[in-house]
């Protein structure tokens, strides 16, 4: 009996320690020192919150047809990448961006599928953005391992730019010139490689040049 109430205490107070004090230590701390960092990096426009810095999402449209949405077999309306915004690498979490089911395809190399599906990409990619399927970038082919990146390379940040500018009305060197100004750096100057958030990006175009809906109103 001894030894149990001394195992149960041991358990009541690690539990506190461990399980309460420390977790609200470390947000505290978070709160002071990063607390936009703590809060997810949420970011929202004049419209309201529209995501997180942390995580990708989807820019798309609605298909329709004499009007009409479109929708598949079960009633789910079809979608289709939306031209006038800038679009992220594909991904391999369920639903598209969906933070619930974060993952990788663990297709190897040389699998099959992994092939066809890079195909598939590479040739709705340049048919978007009417470039040659071999000026397709790797990242626009391939999803990152979490599924939910937020980042494009610059290189495929500036394939889609003149298809963009040509959507909205815009001169492609404005938004090249947009692209280069959110592109950052290597993380402490040598770790990763140079990237555009995608979200940053178009929350950016909309600031400067209107939503799509605004600019055909003008």
């Amino acid at each position: 009996m001894r030894q149990l109430g001394a195992g149960l205490r041991a358990l009541l107070v690690l539990t506190l320690v461990v399980g309460v004090a420390y977790p609200l230590l470390l947000t505290a701390v978070a709160q002071v020192v990063l607390p936009d960092h703590a809060d997810g990096s949420l970011v929202a426009s004049r419209d309201g919150l529209v995501g997180s810095e942390l995580l990708g999402q989807s820019f798309t449209r609605p298909v329709t047809e004499d009007g009409e949405p479109v929708t598949d077999a079960v009633g789910v309306p079809v979608t289709e990448p939306d031209p006038a915004y800038f679009q992220n690498r594909p991904s391999a979490a369920g639903g598209g961006y969906d933070p619930l089911s974060s993952s990788a395809s663990n297709y190897g190399p040389e699998n099959p599928d992994l092939v066809a599906l890079v195909e598939e990409r590479r040739a709705l990619v340049a048919a978007l953005d009417g470039v040659d399927p071999e000026q397709v970038p790797p990242d626009a082919l391939l999803a990152s391992g979490s599924g939910l990146d937020p980042h494009i390379s610059p290189a495929y940040a500036h394939l889609q730019a003149a298809r963009v500018a040509r959507e909205r009305g815009l001169a492609p060197e404005q938004v090249r010139r947009l692209v280069d100004d959110l592109t950052q750096g290597r993380s402490l100057g040598f770790l990763g490689e140079p990237r555009v958030n995608v979200l940053l990006l178009n929350l950016a175009l909309d600031e400067q040049a209107g939503t799509p809906d605004e600019a055909d109103s003008e």
